[in-house]
């Protein structure tokens, strides 16, 4: 009898317990459940593993999205990789105007120098995947507001909805239109304050920050009442964002006249 036969029920049949299904398997995944590369590739001889890019697997027959994908990136020491943006808010029922389904693009951030790996950004997923990095809450607070997303018998990483707003913001106007920013925040009213305040006081963009009180002062959001903006950087000097908007007269940055304040609004230009 063979070394591996006599492995079949028992390795194997714990390697396949502790995985869970929909999900992609490193070698680093692997090896730290008692499987070799040279193992690794003796099972996938016998099928029950099969490639599912360089370095990368999955159980035979098994369906990976781009959530089970993922799943392995975020468990790697040190990843800060996790669903962003507006698709953190869709996953978590904050944006139900927004197209779901596979095809619908995915954000994911990083740390600026973190890397997808290769299997990861070659498959050829059925929507587009966006990766971008940045330290938009700076170093000390890179993993503020963050939050679990139950993917069905596995769990991702995603930005909780104070935070997604922040980071749907940040492309702004580049990668993100005003109006469907608009749509997002008018959805998040029941913000948690002590949240918002942490995030506020972390996040490093000037731009973002009276982006993110101009909306919420025109929605009305009731929690906004209930955080300090005096501990918030606000910068100095007018900033466009907009062009051929109307300038904020509270935050001095250009806007669509419709989320002007009424009265700055009656007064014209």
């Amino acid at each position: 009898m063979s070394t591996l036969d006599r492995q079949k029920p028992t390795k194997i049949n714990r390697l396949l317990t502790g995985w869970p299904q929909g999900t992609v398997a490193t070698y680093s995944w692997l090896e730290q459940h008692g499987v070799s590369r040279q193992l690794a590739s003796q099972y996938r001889r016998y099928q029950w593993l099969s490639s599912f890019g360089h370095g990368a697997f999955v159980r035979t027959g098994d369906s990976v999205n781009w959530m089970g994908a993922l799943y392995p990136v975020q468990r790697e020491p040190a990843c800060t990789i996790h669903v962003a943006g507006k698709t953190a808010l869709l996953l978590q029922g904050y944006a139900h105007f927004l197209v779901a389904g596979e095809n619908a693009p995915v954000w994911l951030l990083g740390r600026p120098g973190e890397r997808l790996p290769g299997w990861f950004v070659r498959h050829p997923w059925p929507g587009r995947v966006r990766y971008f990095t940045t330290e938009l809450f700076g170093t000390t607070a890179r993993t503020e507001g963050l939050s679990t997303y139950d993917a069905g018998g596995f769990s991702i990483r995603v930005a909780a909805p104070e935070r997604a707003i922040l980071e749907v913001l940040y492309f702004l106007p580049q990668e993100q239109t005003f109006e469907e920013a608009r749509l997002l925040m008018e959805g998040l009213t029941t913000l948690r304050p002590k949240v918002v305040q942490s995030l506020l006081t972390a996040c490093v963009s000037v731009k973002v920050k009276r982006l993110f009180l101009v909306l919420a002062e025109a929605c009305g959001h009731r929690w906004l009442s209930l955080v300090d903006l005096t501990a918030v950087s606000l910068g100095s000097g007018k900033r466009v964002v907009v062009p051929g908007g109307r300038l904020h007269p509270k935050y001095h940055i250009t806007v669509p006249a419709e989320v002007m304040p009424q009265k700055a609004e009656s007064e014209g230009p």
